[in-house]
């Protein structure tokens, strides 16, 4: 039997070798690809997505998933919360208090993050998304508009990195 710190880590690169989700997440999802975001030649995370079998790209809302971001350097939970909502933006048109309450609610949600710290939003179709902060509950957003175009930052055919999406979607063709 495994116990300690070094028996959790361990725990856990097995389960992510046998890409199942992290632990905390959702059951039956498995590992559909990864990718590492650089902005102006600096690490910023990796990022890895887990769905449902049978997962298809193009109909991403449809599905269950885990998106996990692994922070490579330290970042601001406010400018996290600005930059997300101008990505959803570029996505779709909001209205001014949709902006609002959407940024107010990530504001909320998402704490100053140190390198190494993980994110990970997990993915209800139709319902909402829930975050965790290395496998701790941050709190939900249970708003399906809000969900869709959230996770639509990554996986949407209209992403502003769509070199990332098609590494995450596990798409092989360049």
């Amino acid at each position: 039997m495994m116990t300690g710190a070094g028996g959790l880590f361990e725990a856990q690169a097995q389960v992510q070798a046998r890409g199942e989700a992290p632990p905390g997440q959702a059951a039956g999802l498995k590992q559909v690809g990864s990718a590492l975001l650089k902005v102006f030649g600096f690490e910023v995370y990796q990022a890895r997505l887990w769905a449902e079998p049978g997962f298809q790209p193009d109909r991403y809302e449809h599905y269950r998933l885990a998106l996990e971001l692994a922070y490579l350097r330290n970042l601001d939970g406010a400018a996290i919360a600005q930059r997300s909502l101008k990505e959803m933006q570029r996505l779709e048109t909001l209205s001014e208090s949709q902006g609002r309450q959407w940024l107010a609610d990530m504001t909320r949600l998402f704490p100053d993050v140190r390198k190494g710290d993980r994110i990970t939003g997990s993915y209800q179709p139709g319902r909402g998304v829930s975050f965790q902060l290395n496998d701790r509950p941050l709190g939900e957003v249970n708003d399906p508009a809000f969900a869709r175009l959230f996770m639509g930052i990554w996986l949407s055919p209209r992403t502003s990195e769509p070199e990332m999406r098609r590494q995450l979607t596990g798409n092989t063709a360049p």
